[in-house]
């Protein structure tokens, strides 16, 4: 394993999730405290909720692809357009290295059941998968970032 994936699975491990390892990861970059990002970023695991939709991974990067590019004056156009190219582009690289955005789709099995969770423990998704996406969420947002 990389430092990166190590640091990724310890995260997991203690008890963080997808989109919490993410924004954490960007969020000194821009003055933020991680346990500020940690919490904004904490319903957002599992495909929001566990609802199995957008992948948490997706959702933390593109909270941090915000914090960069996010508008905060009233009818910035401009920036607003740059940001959606932007929030476009890191989500069709990752759907192209991983075939979906959506958590449910990536893991095969529904995170809001028991069943599913354990479906998700039994096959080692999150060592396994999760700390890929993860890894990549951040890669490529930190790509877009600090061009």
């Amino acid at each position: 394993m990389s430092r990166q994936t190590d640091r990724i699975a310890q995260s997991f491990q203690d008890g963080f999730n997808c989109s919490q390892i993410v924004l954490s990861t960007h969020a000194a970059r821009f003055g933020l405290a991680e346990d500020v990002a940690l919490r904004i970023a904490s319903p957002f695991g599992g495909g929001v909720a566990r609802t199995g939709h957008l992948c948490g991974a997706v959702t933390g990067a593109l909270m941090a692809l915000g914090l960069k590019f996010g508008t905060t004056r009233t009818g910035d156009k401009e920036g607003k357009e740059r940001l959606y190219i932007l929030a476009g582009e890191f989500m069709a690289r990752f759907r192209e290295r991983h075939g979906s955005l959506f958590c449910r789709e990536l893991l095969g099995c529904d995170l809001g059941t028991p069943e599913g969770r354990q479906e998700a423990h039994d096959k080692r998704l999150v060592e396994e998968l999760c700390t890929r996406l993860v890894a990549d969420a951040t890669e490529i947002s930190a790509e877009i970032i600090e061009r």
